[in-house]
């Protein structure tokens, strides 16, 4: 097994590359981990929305869910999805003015 001698140098270069990726991780999460699921307190708060426009979301089919223990779970990525959808929508609305 060859031996290989690092430089510091080399551990100097090494911790500016490794900085650098962990700042271009935290930029893409905004420093948080993302969570897979939400509860409908923390979805209210993502969207601003108020509990009923969170019931009519549900009710009419606009954001999927999952219950369990009587507990109401939504995908972030659909929440993704619909941010994703209204602001293609906001940008034509806009253009048209």
């Amino acid at each position: 097994m060859a031996s290989e001698i690092l430089t510091t140098d080399d551990l100097r270069e090494f911790k500016i590359e490794l900085l650098e990726e962990l700042k271009q991780l935290l930029q893409e999460n905004q420093g948080l981990p993302e969570k897979k699921w939400l509860r409908s307190g923390e979805v209210r708060k993502l969207l601003n929305i108020s509990q009923g426009t969170l019931q009519n979301m549900r009710v009419n089919g606009t954001l999927p869910f999952s219950k369990m223990g009587g507990l109401l779970y939504y995908k972030s990525q659909d929440i993704d999805k619909i941010l994703e959808s209204n602001k293609s929508q906001s940008l034509i609305r806009f253009g048209n003015r």
